[in-house]
């Protein structure tokens, strides 16, 4: 998102084709070189971590970034008040644009995070929203080019739930020329409106998402596998149905076989073994989830430069 000489990050849909390969591009060489970038891109540069909900992989990742970019963080997770109740999100944002030099939100609205970006004149990141999770999906993106070589025509089998995580992918493929089959319970499966936005992106742009019932077909020859909890923050109340409902949709080791033989397993993280995937699976000599988890490092660092230093990028449209 665009707004007047602004760039922000809210949606995978936020970014074109060679953006997300000169991300990667960057990430690539950064991940290659010191932790410390000697330039210092985000010398004298805040960036403010406003989070609501719990988090592990993007605070750390962001934390460690920005420092290691030179910049400095503050964190605003003890603010002691509600994003966009207690105090109005369009607020929040015409006082953090006066204050520090980028903004990584992580909340349950999304409607919450699209005022902030509207009123705000400095980047906006989504660090996950229930919405969506873009900056996971560069890190997923960058982790499948790395073991695969390439994008383009990279088949994904997705099971388990239709979450943000889920749409951000599908988002993703449509845009990247991909082929991703979601696989979900009916009630469980993608937002319709989502669903309606990549039908557009992959008639645009080449790529081919599905969504199936049967986990057999969303695997059966994939080159990737990739699940995630069934039941994410704010839903703890429903995990004991949710349990009942998804008891199909694990990721074992009889479903990998159906996949390529030397297919890989991904996973977000959190993860619980014996409920979205069995431990050999995730323990396996297939999962790369630890890649992932350390390229959300390399490639939200490449995300900084861009959107914070205002550094172009090589492959950039």
């Amino acid at each position: 998102m665009v707004n007047g000489n602004v760039r922000h990050l809210l949606s995978f849909r936020d970014l074109e084709p060679l953006q997300v390969l000169a991300l990667c591009h960057k990430a690539t060489e950064l991940k290659k070189s010191k932790p410390f970038v000697e330039e210092r891109p985000l010398l004298q540069k805040t960036v403010a971590l406003l989070f609501e909900k719990p988090s592990l992989r993007t605070r750390v990742s962001f934390e460690v970034a920005v420092q290691e970019l030179g910049g400095s963080i503050t964190d605003l997770a003890n603010m002691g008040r509600k994003f966009g109740v207690d105090e109005d999100a369009a607020d929040i944002a015409r006082v953090l644009s006066r204050y520090v030099d980028g903004v990584v939100v992580r909340t349950f609205s999304h409607t919450a995070l699209e005022t902030l970006a509207k009123k705000s004149t400095v980047p906006v990141i989504n660090g996950l929203t229930d919405h969506e999770h873009p900056c996971q999906t560069l890190a997923d993106l960058l982790t499948i080019q790395e073991k695969l070589g390439q994008m383009e025509g990279v088949v994904i089998g997705y099971v388990g739930d239709g979450n943000n995580v889920c749409h951000s992918l599908m988002i993703a493929a449509a845009r990247m020329r991909m082929e991703l089959r979601v696989t979900t319970p009916q009630k469980y499966r993608p937002s319709r409106i989502v669903e309606e936005m990549v039908r557009a992106d992959a008639d645009q742009f080449g790529g081919k998402v599905i969504w199936t019932k049967n986990p057999k077909e969303a695997v059966a020859g994939a080159d990737i596998v990739y699940t995630d909890v069934w039941a994410s923050m704010g839903q703890e109340k429903e995990e004991g149905k949710r349990r009942r409902d998804f008891r199909d949709f694990q990721v074992n080791g009889k479903l990998m076989l159906l996949a390529k033989p030397n297919a890989f397993f991904m996973h977000c993280l959190p993860a619980h073994r014996g409920l979205e995937v069995t431990a050999d699976v995730i323990d396996g000599s297939q999962s790369i989830v630890f890649d992932q988890a350390e390229n959300r490092l390399h490639i939200q660092k490449a995300l900084l430069i861009w959107l914070i230093a205002g550094e172009g990028m090589r492959n950039e449209e």
